[in-house]
C-alpha cells in the first residue's frame, strides 16, 4: 500500500514539474524579445563610434547591438587598426566585419535625418537641445513615422564628443548618472541608448509628414551659403570654421524638409552666380 502511494505521489509530482516547466517555457517564449522593433525599423539606425582608441569597447558595442537586433556600425577614425578583431564582441562579430569605417563624422551621418549625440553636459555647454535618454524615443518615433533615418553618435573614450563633433547633431542626448561618476563605458553607455529604445519606440510602421533632410544635403547646403557669404565679403577667411560649425547648428535647428532644402539650396546657387557674375 506505502509502496502504491509512494509511486502515485512521484508520478504526480514529474507532472506537475513537467507541466510546470512547460508552462515556463511557454511564458518566456511568449515574453522574449517582444520588445525588439521590426527588422524594417532597426534597419533605419546608425551606431556611430568616433574616433575610439579600445577595442574591447568597440567589441563591447557590438556585442551590446547585436543584443537588441541593431546591425549597422559606422566607426571614425578608429585609434587600433585590429578593431574588427575584438575579442569582446562575443557572437557578434558580424556588425565588426561589415562594420563602415569613415574618415570623418560627416562622411558616417551623411544619410541620416536625425542625429543624436550622446554625452554628458558636465564639461560642456550644449548647443543644440537637450534631452535625457526616457524623452528621446518620442522624438524617434516622430523621426521614423516620416521615413527618417536615426544615427546615435558617441564620443571618444577620454573626453567625448568635441564641440565640432556636436555641431553634426541635431540634439544632444544625457544618460542620467550619478554626479560622483558622471562618464559611462563606451560598450555600457551604447548598451543602454539601445535598450532604451528598443523598448520605448513605437512599433506601428507608417509613414507621416514631409520628407526629412539627408544630413550630407545640409552639408551641401551649408556649404553653398558659406560660398555666398565669403563671395559677399560676409566675414573675414579666418572666420570661415566658425561660419562652417554655427551654419551646421542653424540648419539642424530648422528641422528643414528634403523639399525645403533643395529649394534654398537652389535660391543660394543662383545668389552666387549673381555674385561671381
Amino acid at each position: 500500500m506505502h509502496g502504491q502511494r509512494d509511486i502515485f505521489f512521484a508520478t504526480t509530482q514529474a507532472n506537475f514539474g513537467a507541466r510546470r516547466r512547460t508552462f515556463g517555457a511557454n511564458r518566456f517564449a511568449a515574453l522574449y524579445n517582444q520588445f525588439l522593433l521590426p527588422e524594417t525599423q532597426r534597419e533605419r539606425f546608425d551606431v556611430v563610434l568616433v574616433k575610439p582608441r579600445n577595442p574591447l569597447n568597440i567589441g563591447a558595442a557590438a556585442r551590446a547591438m547585436a543584443n537588441f537586433g541593431f546591425s549597422h556600425l559606422s566607426v571614425v577614425a578608429p585609434f587600433a587598426p585590429t578593431w574588427r578583431e575584438a575579442r569582446s564582441a562575443v557572437d557578434s562579430q558580424g556588425v565588426l566585419v561589415n562594420a563602415v569605417e569613415s574618415a570623418t563624422l560627416g562622411e558616417a551621418v551623411a544619410g541620416a535625418t536625425l542625429v543624436v549625440g550622446t554625452g554628458s553636459l558636465q564639461y560642456r555647454k550644449p548647443e543644440q537641445p537637450v534631452v535625457v535618454l526616457p524623452e528621446l524615443a518620442p522624438l524617434v518615433n516622430q523621426e521614423l513615422a516620416r521615413g527618417g533615418r536615426v544615427a546615435l553618435v558617441f564620443g571618444p573614450e577620454k573626453h567625448g564628443l568635441t564641440r565640432d563633433d556636436l555641431s553634426w547633431c541635431h540634439l544632444l542626448v544625457e544618460i542620467p548618472t550619478d554626479p560622483g561618476q558622471p562618464s559611462m563605458n563606451l560598450g555600457q553607455a551604447v548598451a543602454v541608448c539601445l535598450y532604451e529604445l528598443a523598448a520605448r519606440v513605437d512599433s506601428a510602421e507608417g509613414t507621416s509628414g514631409p520628407e526629412p533632410a539627408e544630413s550630407g544635403r545640409l552639408e551641401l547646403l551649408a556649404g553653398v551659403v558659406e560660398e555666398a557669404m565669403e563671395a559677399a565679403g560676409y566675414s573675414p577667411r579666418a572666420m570661415q570654421a566658425a561660419n562652417r560649425r554655427d551654419l551646421r547648428l542653424l540648419l539642424r535647428r530648422l528641422t528643414l524638409s528634403a523639399h525645403d532644402t533643395r529649394r534654398i539650396l537652389g535660391i543660394f546657387r543662383r545668389i552666387l552666380w549673381r555674385l561671381r557674375h
